[in-house]
């Protein structure tokens, strides 16, 4: 039996993109594959751009996203995730460029070695399309419930198109629509954190695109919508991560660093009342807390006199 991937795509007004990311995914060594597009309700003309790939390959499929899920990311991939008939699964975005070996190396792998999900590393680009060469895998790390640190504090970074899942992965797991931004930093912490068994692996099989329109840009460019949603992100594995008694005193120590930023949110707050803390622990925090931005600056003071 030849292994089956579902690739689902969420599409929202990406014509003059997304005929690059479907070639590239045609253009895969690993051939038994089904591409599920969900279109996000978009104005321009996607689905006349895609129609011959739809004519000439069965294995490409566009639907709308319908109503009962909410619009965004979140809300298409858990309508493809329904949908989907492959035992594997993998999420590639609308203006990316994926490597023609994608498919086939992270099979060998999870079959080969009996995981659950498989890691690569993706490079970005901007403008022209990247010079894809041909690549191996020299590094192996296991990945598990024991990482979730390196995970969470996103050391590890499992983007939401870096990973190749089991399709039991979501059997009891979604995408959470109420984020429209960090929602697969979000649900993959959450399937880790039930000790799903992976790989990480150090070849490059992802090209993303970087232009100002995408949702990261926006989130860096301050975007409230994106903002906020990474604030409910943080709060969601912050509660996630206390229920499975995997939260540690370094972890904590991320989140209320990470705080500083969401000051207009006052999460440092909310971060205190779901970890439900003593009244002495909680005073440690709000004094870590106060004094973080003036150790950051005595910090780098000292380092500017070395």
């Amino acid at each position: 039996m030849i292994s089956k991937v579902t690739i689902i795509v969420a599409t929202y007004n990406r014509s003059h993109f997304i005929l690059e990311t479907l070639s590239s995914i045609q253009r895969q060594s690993h051939s038994n594959w089904e591409c599920i597009i969900i279109d996000d309700g978009g104005i321009d003309n996607t689905l006349e751009v895609i129609s011959p790939f739809l004519k000439q390959d069965s294995r490409f499929k566009f639907l709308k996203r319908p109503d009962n899920y909410k619009k965004g990311l979140p809300g298409c991939r858990n309508y493809g995730l329904d949908l989907a008939k492959g035992d594997y699964i993998i999420f590639f975005d609308d203006d990316d460029i994926v490597h023609p070996d994608n498919l086939k190396i992270c099979l060998e792998l999870l079959n080969n070695m009996n995981l659950d999900f498989c890691h690569y590393q993706k490079m970005s680009y901007k403008g022209k399309s990247p010079l894809i060469q041909k690549t191996q895998v020299t590094t192996k790390i296991s990945l598990s419930q024991r990482d979730i640190e390196e995970i969470v504090t996103q050391k590890i970074g499992l983007a939401s198109c870096t990973v190749m899942w089991k399709g039991y992965c979501f059997n009891t797991s979604r995408f959470n629509e109420n984020l429209l931004y960090a929602e697969e930093w979000e649900c993959y912490s959450r399937i880790i954190s039930q000790d799903f068994k992976g790989i990480k692996i150090d070849s490059i099989l992802y090209y993303n695109r970087k232009h100002e329109n995408s949702n990261t840009a926006e989130f860096y460019s301050n975007n409230p919508v994106r903002k906020k949603s990474k604030k409910e992100a943080i709060i969601l594995i912050l509660q996630n991560l206390k229920e499975r008694r995997l939260l540690t005193n370094y972890l904590i120590r991320y989140f209320v660093t990470l705080s500083l930023n969401f000051k207009e949110y006052d999460l440092f707050n909310e971060i205190l009342g779901v970890l439900d803390l003593n009244v002495l622990n909680k005073l440690k925090w709000k004094l870590f807390y106060k004094s973080y931005v003036l150790r950051v600056l005595i910090y780098k003071l000292k380092k500017r006199l070395k």
